[in-house]
C-alpha cells in the first residue's frame, strides 16, 4: 500500500507584511465536458470551427425553441462525481441564473443553484513524495457555456461568436481549504488528471476546456481553526474572485499578487471590497471586473421549460461498475505489482497515455528497468523535441525490445543508448539493428582477458599507482570498455581488472 500522510493545511504567509498574514483560497473550477453535442441541444461542439457555424435555432433562442438535456452530459457528470468520491443527487433541477451576457442570446444562463446533480466529495492533492492534503469539494452542478465576445476585428464594433454557446461545463466548487499557491495548482493539476482518467473532460486549457475562478482572502493566525469549528466564513475575511484563469502558472502568481494587494489595503487600515478581478499578466497586477453581487442579484428561478432531473439509483451503480482505474489507485498498483518508488509510479500515471505505454513496455521485461528507461530515457528525448507520449517515434514494444536485450545481457547499458538512439530516429526491430550493426555484448571471457592483458601491459606506471590505491582500477575498466568499443560487458571487465592488478 501507498503510505501517505494526510497534512493539516499548511497556510502560506507573504514574507515583508507587518503580520503573518495566512492565505485562504477556494476554487470554482469550469470543465467543458467531453460530449460531442451541446447540453440542450444537437450543435456540434468541436473546437476551431468556423464563428457561428455550430449553433443550433435552441443555442440562438429563437422564438418557441425548448431546451433538450443531453443525457450523455448528465452521465459524464455522474462519472466525475464517482470519480470524486462524492455523493450523486438522483433530484435535481436545472435554473436560470439572470445576468447581462451579451453572448448568450436567451440573456441567461441555465444553471444548477438550488439543486445540483452532484453533492460533497474529495480530491487528494499530492504534495510530495508521501504527503498530500484532502481538498473538499462542496459541488458539482451543470450549466450552459456563453460565447465568446470578440473586440479586436473592429474599432467600432465588437463581434460574438455563438460556437460555445450551451456547451455543457461542469462548475466543481471547493470549500475553503486551500492555503498557497503551489497546493492551487496542484488541486487543478488532481482535478485534471481525474477527468482525464474518467474522459469526462480532456482538461484543455489552451482551448477553454479548462478553467478557474480562484476566491482569495487573507486571514491572521487562528481565523482559519475558528471557521473550521463554526463553518462561519467571516472567520475567513473578505474574498476577491479572480475570474478565468486558464494556466497553472497564472493561477500561482495571481494568488500572490491578489494576497499582497489586499494585505496593503488591511495594513494601512483600509477595508477589502468583495468584488470580481482579472489577472493581467503582463503588468503582474489584478484589477477590478465588476463589484461581487450575491446569488438573489442573478434573480434565480426554476427554469420552467426544464423538469427536475430524476435518475435512478440502478443507472449510478452501472456508471459506477465501469469506472476506469483512477490514478491513485494505479500509482498504488505500480508500487506494489512493479516495486516502483512513489516518485517513479507519481510520473508515469500523471497522464492514463503514460501509464498505458509503460505497462505495455512492462509486460514482456522486469518493471523497475522500465520505468527507469521510459522515464529517463524516453520522457527525455520526447520532453527535448517537444513530442507527447502518444507523438513518441519509439512504441511500447521497440523499447521493451531494447531493454529485454539489456537483461538478457545481450547488450551493455552502453550499447542500449546507441540503440536506443537508432531505433528512436530511424526506427526498426531493435534485435535485428543489433544482428545487422555487430552491437552485440563481447561475453567471451578469453578475449576480455586479451584486452586488458593488452592494457596492463600497456600501462606500467597506471599499474603500480593502482595497486596503492584500488579505486584507480576504474580507469583500466574505461580503458577496455573503450577498447571494445563499449561491448565488453562491464561486469566481466570489473573481475578480470581486479584479478590481474590482484586487488
Amino acid at each position: 500500500m501507498l503510505d501517505l500522510s494526510f497534512e493539516s493545511p499548511k497556510p502560506k504567509t507573504i514574507p515583508g507584511a507587518k503580520y503573518d498574514w495566512e492565505l485562504v483560497i477556494g476554487m470554482e473550477v469550469h470543465a467543458q465536458v467531453a460530449s460531442t453535442s451541446k447540453l440542450f441541444s444537437g450543435a456540434s461542439t468541436e473546437f476551431g470551427n468556423e464563428p457561428n457555424s455550430n449553433v443550433s435555432f435552441v443555442d440562438a433562442a429563437m422564438p418557441g425553441m425548448l431546451p433538450v438535456i443531453n443525457e450523455f452530459c448528465v452521465e459524464q457528470a455522474v462519472k466525475t462525481g464517482l470519480g470524486l468520491k462524492a455523493k450523486i443527487n438522483l433530484w435535481s433541477a436545472f435554473d436560470r441564473k439572470n445576468y447581462f451576457y451579451p453572448d448568450l442570446p436567451q440573456g441567461y444562463q441555465i444553471s444548477q443553484l438550488y439543486h445540483p446533480i452532484v453533492g460533497e466529495g474529495e480530491v487528494i492533492v499530492d504534495m510530495e513524495p508521501g504527503i498530500a492534503r484532502k481538498v473538499r469539494i462542496e459541488r458539482i452542478h451543470m450549466e450552459q457555456d456563453a460565447g465568446k465576445s470578440i473586440h479586436d476585428m473592429d474599432p467600432n464594433m465588437s463581434f460574438v461568436d455563438l460556437n460555445r454557446t450551451g456547451v455543457c461545463l461542469m462548475e466543481i466548487v471547493s470549500r475553503p481549504d486551500i492555503r498557497g499557491p503551489e497546493e492551487a495548482a496542484a488541486y487543478v493539476v488532481k482535478l485534471r488528471q481525474i477527468m482525464r482518467y474518467l474522459g469526462t473532460c480532456d482538461g484543455n486549457m489552451q482551448n477553454g476546456n479548462l478553467r478557474a475562478d480562484v476566491n482569495v482572502s487573507v486571514c491572521l493566525p487562528g481565523q482559519y481553526e475558528k471557521y473550521l469549528k463554526t463553518n462561519d466564513f467571516s472567520h475567513l475575511g473578505i474574498r476577491c474572485e479572480i475570474k478565468n484563469m486558464n494556466s497553472m502558472r497564472f493561477i500561482q502568481q495571481a494568488i500572490e499578487v491578489e494576497a499582497r494587494r489586499q494585505i496593503g489595503i488591511l495594513e494601512s487600515g483600509g477595508v477589502v471590497e468583495q468584488e470580481t478581478r482579472l489577472y493581467d499578466p503582463d503588468k503582474g497586477e489584478t484589477r477590478s471586473m465588476r463589484s461581487k453581487e450575491e446569488a438573489h442579484d442573478y434573480r434565480y428561478f426554476p427554469d420552467p421549460d426544464l423538469l427536475p432531473l430524476e435518475i435512478e439509483q440502478t443507472w449510478v451503480d452501472d456508471i459506477a461498475s465501469n469506472l476506469p482505474e483512477l490514478p491513485d489507485e494505479k500509482k498504488i498498483r505500480f508500487i506494489n505489482s512493479y516495486k516502483l518508488t512513489e516518485y517513479d509510479a507519481g510520473v508515469l500515471t500523471a497522464d492514463i497515455e503514460s501509464a498505458d505505454f509503460f505497462e505495455e513496455v512492462a509486460k514482456s521485461c522486469e518493471g523497475k528497468l522500465a520505468a527507469n528507461w521510459v522515464i529517463n530515457e524516453l520522457f527525455g528525448r520526447l520532453k527535448k523535441d517537444d513530442l507527447s507520449i502518444n507523438a513518441s517515434p519509439m512504441s511500447p514494444g521497440q523499447l521493451a525490445s531494447i531493454i529485454s536485450l539489456i537483461q538478457s545481457e545481450e547488450i551493455s547499458g552502453k550499447i542500449a543508448k546507441d540503440l536506443f538512439e537508432i531505433v528512436y530516429v530511424e526506427g526498426g526491430d531493435p534485435n535485428e539493428i543489433v544482428d545487422s550493426r555487430g552491437m552485440k555484448q563481447v561475453t567471451d571471457t578469453s578475449a576480455i582477458e586479451k584486452a586488458v592483458e593488452t592494457v596492463i601491459n600497456d600501462n606500467p606506471d597506471q599499474v603500480e599507482k593502482a595497486k596503492m590505491n584500488p579505486k584507480l582500477a576504474g580507469w583500466f575498466v574505461g580503458q577496455v570498455m573503450k577498447a571494445t568499443g563499449g561491448k565488453a560487458n562491464p561486469k566481466s571487465v570489473n573481475e578480470i581488472v581486479s584479478k590481474k592488478l590482484s586487488l
